[in-house]
């Protein structure tokens, strides 16, 4: 028996058994033809950046389905705990180099918070997960937008700015353009504080 887990702004998420199944849900307030484009499209590039993603280096549950007539997709259920009940320095460090070799491999994650990080139970890795807003991308600003997004949830959830020293040190450990990812960051900041 499905059981709901989760319903957000573009899909449903149940789980069966050791699946989960997230199916995206029609729009009423788009046009018909481009509701179905929409959802196509998003099911088959989340599909698609979460098997890219493992190929290079980075956990993400393993996809059993892709169903574009549906718009699901049938994946590995990774059982854990969300990052952002089991957040230290230690784990921050360990995102950071997971978060190197995403950008390294051209993949911006589009909703990086530490709800969308689950540090497995057995065997103590950290899953990417719900790459729904993601794409692929090399350019800097993007880069730098994914790690804000990360910052800022580290402050209004955790308070602990030393967090985000400890992921720079992981990023920077894998990912040769963290420097100017994390200048960019910097400059991202300030624009908001100057609204």
């Amino acid at each position: 028996m499905d059981q709901q887990l989760a319903a957000g702004a573009e899909a449903v998420i149940e789980r069966s058994d050791n699946l989960i199944i997230k199916r995206r849900m029609p729009k009423n307030y788009r046009l018909p033809d481009l509701d179905t484009r929409i959802r196509s499209t998003r099911t088959r590039m989340e599909a698609k950046l979460l098997s890219e993603a493992r190929r290079c280096g980075v956990p993400t549950p393993i996809i059993h389905d892709v169903d574009l007539m549906n718009y699901t997709i049938t994946m590995e259920f990774i059982a854990g705990q969300p990052l952002k009940n089991v957040l230290d320095m230690r784990v921050s460090e360990r995102v950071g180099e997971l978060v190197g070799r995403l950008h390294g491999c051209g993949i911006i994650h589009g909703d990086l918070t530490t709800s969308n990080l689950i540090l497995n139970d057995a065997d103590n890795r950290i899953y990417f997960i719900d790459f729904g807003l993601g794409y692929f991308e090399r350019n800097v600003e993007s880069q730098g937008v994914d790690v804000h997004v990360l910052f800022q949830t580290f402050m209004s959830t955790h308070g602990d700015p030393g967090l985000e020293g400890a992921f720079s040190a992981g990023y920077r450990r894998t990912f040769t353009g963290a420097d100017q990812v994390l200048d960019r960051v910097r400059e991202i900041e300030a624009r908001g504080r100057y609204r």
